[in-house]
């Protein structure tokens, strides 16, 4: 559970799934946080040699992969809450109802104020699907999960790799909102085009995303995420790990420097392979920890306070509100400050940790999970 310190006793692999995972995310984000977002999806944006290779490691590394990371742990935090609802008795329907509840709004906030790449709204929507799913066997929910998996680049390719062709004024308005203006300039640029791209992100983002709950749900039902010692995850380092890495940087190395519609298509069919892969690896990492990492886990346990505070943080320094960098510092240096941002951001949850259990946003996510229990 978030605050508390890993323990051979508890299974550790989440904990550095987490903990991997928000730092792939940020390097993402901030590719959209501190540029303009309204070029076409698979159009190279490098201005320099320093940039494209840049954008080469992010999107061959961890563009969908580590959304992947994530999108599999919420699968097994719902089996983790299945188990402690069991364990206390509690009314499981209602607990998840108001969890989705909770993320749709912190979402629509996170969306509309700070990043309009929200995933919490995402989540809230195929969360409440994978509930109906929660009793299925292990067998179908793998099965359906690798089928979504699959399916996903057939829905999303012609979405993504659709002609872009933005009208120039829409990039003076992006600059005058996000280059020169105040927040609420800020903020109705990206409720605009957080409302406007949602649709679409649902469709694009959701099919994977729900192809990963239903694998992570599996894999608390199995059993395998409590043993990061079990025979498939060995299977996906070996099969996975290095085939679906080199051919998602070969992929990402087409984007950048030859057709790029062909490389984008290759990093995003690529995508699941990748991520196995991580799983893979990621459970060869988990073993127990020492004093300082096991605090260092615990703080990424809080990754719902971490991910928002990451765009919150991000979003401050970008935009011409705040330190004024949108569009002024090199790609390299965006991501450097992302990686500096999440580790700000892991120490102070190290400090707030020595007094208070739980992250500030999981905090307002636990009052609105168990609202109306009198807690």
């Amino acid at each position: 559970m978030p605050g508390q310190v890993a323990t051979p006793s508890r299974a550790l692999m989440p904990d550095y799934l987490r903990l991997i995972a928000l730092f792939g995310i940020v390097v993402v984000n901030v590719q959209f946080i501190g540029f303009s977002v309204l070029h076409g999806f698979a159009d190279p944006v490098a201005q320099s040699p320093a940039d494209a290779v840049t954008l080469w490691l992010v999107n061959g590394l961890a563009l969908l992969k580590t959304y992947g990371l994530f999108s599999f742990m919420f699968g097994v935090g719902l089996g983790f809450l299945m188990r402690s609802a069991a364990r206390r008795g509690l009314a499981f329907g209602k607990l998840y109802r108001n969890r989705m509840l909770g993320l749709l709004g912190l979402g629509l906030l996170h969306g509309c104020l700070f990043f309009p790449g929200d995933i919490l709204v995402i989540y809230a929507v195929t969360g409440s699907i994978l509930y109906l799913l929660r009793d299925w066997p292990v067998r179908r929910l793998v099965a359906v999960g690798a089928g979504l998996l699959v399916l996903q680049p057939m829905i999303a390719l012609p979405l993504l790799l659709a002609p872009s062709e933005t009208p120039p004024e829409f990039f003076a308005i992006e600059q005058n909102a996000l280059g020169a203006g105040g927040f609420l300039d800020a903020v109705m640029f990206r409720t605009v085009g957080f409302l406007f791209t949602l649709p679409v992100f649902l469709l694009v983002q959701g099919v994977s995303a729900l192809g990963w709950f239903c694998l992570g749900l599996a894999a608390v039902r199995a059993g395998m995420i409590d043993r990061a010692d079990h025979a498939l995850w060995a299977r996906a380092r070996r099969v996975c790990l290095w085939p679906g890495v080199a051919l998602s940087l070969a992929g990402a190395a087409l984007w950048q420097w030859g057709p790029a519609h062909a490389g984008a298509a290759l990093t995003v069919m690529i995508a699941p392979v990748a991520t196995l892969g991580y799983l893979g690896a990621i459970a060869a990492l988990a073993r127990p920890p020492g004093p300082i990492m096991s605090r260092v886990l615990a703080a990424g346990g809080s990754s719902l306070s971490i991910y928002l505070g990451q765009s919150i943080v991000l979003s401050a320094m970008f935009a011409a509100y705040g330190l004024g960098l949108w569009e002024e510092v090199s790609r390299p240096v965006a991501t450097l400050i992302a990686l500096a941002v999440t580790l700000g951001l892991i120490l102070g949850l190290v400090l707030w940790h020595g007094r208070v259990r739980q992250g500030p946003f999981e905090w307002v996510l636990r009052r609105i999970t168990h609202a109306g229990r009198g807690r």
